[in-house]
């Protein structure tokens, strides 16, 4: 049953095999395991990359097994079409597409291979990138908010300079007139005199305009920190907003990348390894001697073009015979008198009849 099931896979004429020699049976039934088992390996590979873009199981299988028979099916047809010849290097150019084609099939299937293989890997290049990301990202974001958030921290900063500046004017007046009733400076006289009255008013006036400035910078301070916590909070909610973005960059396209920048020669020894498998079958019949099957094969191919070219040459004779009687018959006939004057008749009629059919049809028209 598994032998003719592999007999099966390797796309050969198991009626024939039958009658082959069991050297023969054994070599077709291992093309036949190895196209099976390629196609095995081509469902799982497929399997894994399409998990990565769907992130789902059933899906994933389900695309998984449709490749994978088409696969099983590319590589059964390559090698059923590839017949023996005489010369080795006639062989080799009839499967040259063949083995293109093969070359192909390996590198599609062992990518996604590579990819669960260097899993590992794969992610710590992936976790560095995406910390990168993270880093640019909130710069990038942070160039959006930080002129407006500069420019109302200067507000802030501007309006505590000026309520500053005000505060050390009236210390300074405060000092004044307190110097000046001591009598330490200014008139240098002891006690509070018109000299003192007029500095401590000076005083008291700047000392009101210094707290009405401080309750107006008071209030615009505070609208002008709410402004700056919404900015900041804005920037952090566009940082979360985005960073799921980043946190799910691990899709096909990025995992391939990622193992672009590990090193080559692991990778390269997984596709070698997947090219000898695809193209085993291949070079397999192409450097195999021609055996039973072989000779068994051409000898039915060989009778079906006799037979073909037979019914080809008899159906070519039979019109020509066909044509050469109808050519007579019809000469013949051309010359017989009652056929002349059946005929003669039949186109008086018809004349007739177009002629009483046009007259009536006019007739109804005129009225």
């Amino acid at each position: 049953m598994i032998k003719e099931f592999f007999w099966m896979c390797s796309g050969a004429d198991t009626d024939l095999l039958q009658e082959s020699p069991k050297s023969e049976q054994i070599k077709y039934a291992g093309i036949g395991g190895t196209v099976f088992f390629t196609a095995i390996m081509a469902l799982v590979s497929s399997a894994y990359a399409l998990y990565t873009v769907f992130d789902n199981v059933y899906m994933a299988l389900l695309f998984g097994l449709i490749w994978g028979l088409l696969i099983f099916n590319l590589d059964r047809f390559i090698v059923s079409t590839i017949k023996k010849r005489d010369s080795f290097w006639q062989e080799l150019l009839q499967a040259s597409p063949r083995i293109v084609l093969a070359l192909i099939i390996a590198v599609v299937i062992s990518k996604p291979l590579e990819l669960k293989i260097f899993e590992k890997e794969i992610d710590r290049v992936l976790l560095e990138q995406k910390n990168e990301m993270t880093l640019l990202n909130q710069d990038q974001i942070a160039e959006q908010f930080t002129p407006e958030i500069a420019r109302v921290e200067g507000e802030i900063n501007l309006i505590q300079q000026n309520i500053a500046a005000k505060e050390k004017e009236v210390n300074d007046l405060y000092d004044t007139y307190i110097t000046e009733a001591e009598g330490t400076k200014g008139t240098m006289k002891l006690g509070k005199g018109p000299v003192y009255k007029e500095k401590r008013e000076k005083h008291d006036a700047q000392l009101k305009e210094l707290q009405q400035l401080k309750d107006s910078g008071a209030v615009k301070i505070s609208g002008k920190e709410i402004l700056l916590g919404d900015l900041r909070e804005k920037q952090k909610l566009q940082i979360a907003n985005s960073q799921p973005i980043i946190d799910g960059f691990d899709g096909l396209m990025a995992r391939i990348n990622a193992l672009e920048k590990l090193p080559a020669l692991p990778s390269m020894f997984i596709l070698l390894l997947f090219i000898a498998i695809e193209t085993a079958p291949v070079f397999a019949k192409v450097m195999a001697p021609k055996g039973a099957y072989d000779l068994k094969f051409d000898e039915q191919e060989d009778a079906l073009k006799v037979w073909v070219t037979q019914q080809k040459n008899q159906r070519a004779e039979v019109l020509s015979t066909d044509t050469t009687l109808n050519e007579k018959v019809y000469y013949d006939v051309a010359k017989d008198e009652e056929i002349y004057e059946y005929k003669k008749q039949k186109a008086k009629d018809l004349l007739k009849l177009q002629s009483d059919t046009f007259y009536k049809k006019q007739r109804d028209v005129l009225g």
